[in-house]
């Protein structure tokens, strides 16, 4: 009876570990077609520097903070966003003002959302993939989506070898025997998980190895005493971090995702 546990769960981690295999070396291959490329190519900006440390979202919290530290757009603790000046000054900007809308106010997180979507905030990682500094997003996309189907074949195996051994011992039959063959899926999807550690987690993150050396020669922003008046190691700061380095404590409130 325990068989009709083992089979499914059998089947679901082969499937899943070929699907993480297969997903490997086709990155691998993508990565080595795009490492040809000369990266000088692409200039590293703050927003590109953004996009490799924290992908669209960051690019998009950036854009706000430079927004509204040069007073064009307000944002507000309570989870809105005004524009004070309608004038971009760049194709991003323009942007953000075009999704805020006609009625000049929307909620922060929806503009957030919008603009992480955005043809040109996604065209700023498109250069970066060719130039082969950035993951491209698809692939990130699915090797993510695949890694997390070797989990839940991990965890399922466990499900069933928790029933199999129920049923077994129910029966009156040898819990050994479960215990042996179960060990099959549970070491193939956890010896999988463990080595996608080293050679599939670079291909999670937004930056490709290239990228990651790109931002390493990027100064470190100090994490203390950062002003306003340092603009340029501001925005640095949260193009590697985030908002939770800004020195404004109600800016990083607005920044915040807000309910209802």
């Amino acid at each position: 009876m325990w068989l009709l546990f083992l089979i499914p769960a059998c089947v679901a981690a082969v499937l899943s570990c070929l699907r993480l295999v297969r997903m490997t070396a086709a990155a691998d291959a993508l990565a080595e077609r795009d490492g040809l490329r000369p990266p000088e190519a692409v200039g590293i900006g703050l927003y590109e520097t953004a996009y490799l440390a924290g992908g669209p979202d960051r690019v998009v919290e950036l854009a706000l903070v430079l927004m509204a530290g040069r007073g064009r757009l307000h944002l507000a603790h309570t989870g809105w966003t005004t524009v004070v000046d309608p004038r971009g000054r760049s194709r991003l900007e323009r942007a953000v003002i075009a999704a805020v809308g006609p009625e000049g106010q929307c909620r922060t997180d929806e503009l957030r959302r919008a603009m992480a979507e955005h043809p040109t905030v996604l065209e700023i990682g498109a250069r970066l993939s060719l130039a082969g500094l950035a993951t491209p997003a698809a692939v990130q996309r699915d090797t993510v989506v695949v890694v997390r189907q070797v989990r839940h074949a991990l965890l399922m195996s466990l499900v069933l070898l928790a029933a199999a051994l129920s049923v077994s011992g129910f029966t009156g039959g040898d819990t050994l025997a479960p215990l042996a063959w179960f060990s099959l899926p549970l070491i193939l999807t956890s010896g999988t998980l463990l080595m996608a550690r080293v050679d599939v987690y670079p291909y999670t993150r937004w930056a490709s190895p290239t990228g990651m050396e790109v931002l390493r020669e990027v100064r470190p922003a100090r994490q203390h005493g950062l002003s306003d008046d340092d603009e340029r190691e501001l925005l640095t700061a949260v193009a590697m971090n985030g908002p939770a380095v800004l020195p404004d404590a109600r800016l990083r409130a607005a920044l915040r995702p807000h309910r209802g």
